[in-house]
């Protein structure tokens, strides 16, 4: 640890150092040698990493300065853990630039806290009213007010093998009790119903998460988790129940608690397995990645969560925002930051989806589109959702999220009862 520390010191002095003499940040010149104003700018899409990201920054950079014609934007591009080292660096010297990157919940707070980030809610009520999906800009609140404006969002849904289900006879589940039904046939069948790859624990915990949904309704979960409300509701315990009782009736494939993600998903694309509950980050692999072949990708459908024992919004998603933009505080262009910042977000919902296969977190008009259906379902389904419940990990700090990671893969594996299962979430969250 003292070498790490020594280096990360050397590393902000020399940074520092870079910074006073000019090279980056906020607090430098803001007007270029052609009377310009410059907003910095800094994302996390290299080119030889993120081609089609890059590409399509580019392009809105681009149709911002025609719009713009007295704002330049200065732009800096990072890989993904450079740009998080980087940040932590400029922030401490208050050189953050004008308008950068960040993610939601508790990658967002110690921006916040320290008063690096300014508040956006003037371009949610104004040129961005409505223009969300419902849960996802509110992913980046804090104490009531918005600092990141998301871009990307990924909701999980359950992906299922039509040709597997049209050999048993089988429809796509409306409610819980078709869906028990579903998996009983199956391993009645000795065809494996669900592949899971719990080794990696938040893949357990998505099933988990939507029972808790269902049971309980669509803050149940968060009020647990922001002490509004406790983890030991009777819904909670219930839902872990369900959990318990989906591996009795053997709904997952064999040796699920030593998979990973990938092995899980293997099995799934392989025809091991009649469903996978994944987010829509997996989509390509269902419709454009060429790497799959034509027959698979065609057989997939996908259904979203069923009701359970008659309860649950089923427009009510569990999932995320991936990565937004926020705006520093002490930018001296805050008003052009703010304005490239809304421009952005309008001009990337419709380049992102058609040109990278990208789900916004804006609300698209997907039949005006030209996509593959299910992009065009899944993007419909989402400009009518009710909910994103923010993935309970996500939402956690580092040390409750560690609890709940290693309760998730106990409770599957059934070294702990529900009831003792809420009670250690209850004990880890009662010492924030």
């Amino acid at each position: 640890m003292g070498k790490k520390k020594a280096f990360t010191l050397l590393f902000a002095v020399i940074s520092s150092i870079l910074l006073i003499s000019g090279c980056s940040g906020s607090g430098t010149e803001k007007a270029s040698s052609d009377d310009k104003k410059v907003v910095k700018f800094m994302h996390l899409w290299p080119e030889g990493s993120s081609k089609t990201h890059n590409q399509i920054v580019k392009e809105i950079i681009g149709d911002f300065e025609k719009e713009n014609p007295d704002v330049k934007i200065d732009l800096e591009v990072l890989s993904n853990e450079q740009y998080k080292d980087k940040l932590k660096v400029l922030s401490t010297s208050d050189e953050l630039p004008d308008v950068g990157m960040t993610w939601a919940a508790g990658f967002l707070e110690p921006y916040v806290n320290g008063k690096k980030f300014a508040p956006l809610d003037d371009l949610l009520e104004g040129d961005l009213k409505d223009r969300f999906v419902s849960g996802t800009a509110e992913a980046y609140a804090i104490d009531g007010k918005t600092y990141g404006l998301p871009l990307e969002l990924n909701v999980a849904n359950v992906f299922y093998n039509k040709a597997i289900f049209e050999k048993y006879g089988l429809e796509v589940p409306k409610t819980y009790e078709e869906f028990e039904k579903v998996v009983k046939t199956l391993s009645d069948k000795e065809v494996a119903p669900i592949a899971l790859g719990n080794k990696d624990r938040w893949t357990g915990s998505l099933w988990y998460m939507y029972l808790a949904d269902r049971m309980g309704g669509s803050d149940v979960l968060t009020n647990a988790i922001n002490r509004s409300g406790s983890f030991e509701d009777p819904a909670l315990v219930s839902a872990a129940k369900k959990v318990q009782d989906l591996v009795d009736m053997d709904a997952f494939v064999k040796g699920f608690n030593g998979l990973s993600d990938e092995e899980a998903k293997s099995m799934f694309m392989n025809e091991q397995a009649a469903m996978y509950l994944i987010a829509t980050w997996d989509l390509p692999n269902y419709t454009t990645n060429e790497g799959v072949p034509q027959e698979f990708r065609d057989s997939v459908g996908y259904f979203k969560f069923p009701t359970v024992d008659g309860k649950g919004d089923m427009n009510s998603f569990v999932g995320g925002p991936g990565v937004g933009l926020f705006v520093a505080e002490d930018s001296e262009v805050k008003e052009e930051a703010k304005a490239f910042t809304s421009f952005f977000v309008k001009e990337w919902g419709e380049k992102s989806v058609t040109k990278a296969g990208v789900i916004p977190a804006t609300k698209v008009d997907a039949e005006s589109l030209d996509l593959p259906q299910m992009y065009v379902d899944v993007l419909n389904e989402l400009n009518a959702a009710t909910n994103i419940t923010l993935f309970a990990d996500v939402q956690m700090n580092s040390d409750v999220a560690q609890v709940h990671l290693d309760m998730i893969q106990a409770l599957f594996g059934k070294e702990v009862t529900p009831k003792k299962f809420a009670k250690e979430h209850e004990e880890a969250l009662s010492k924030e």
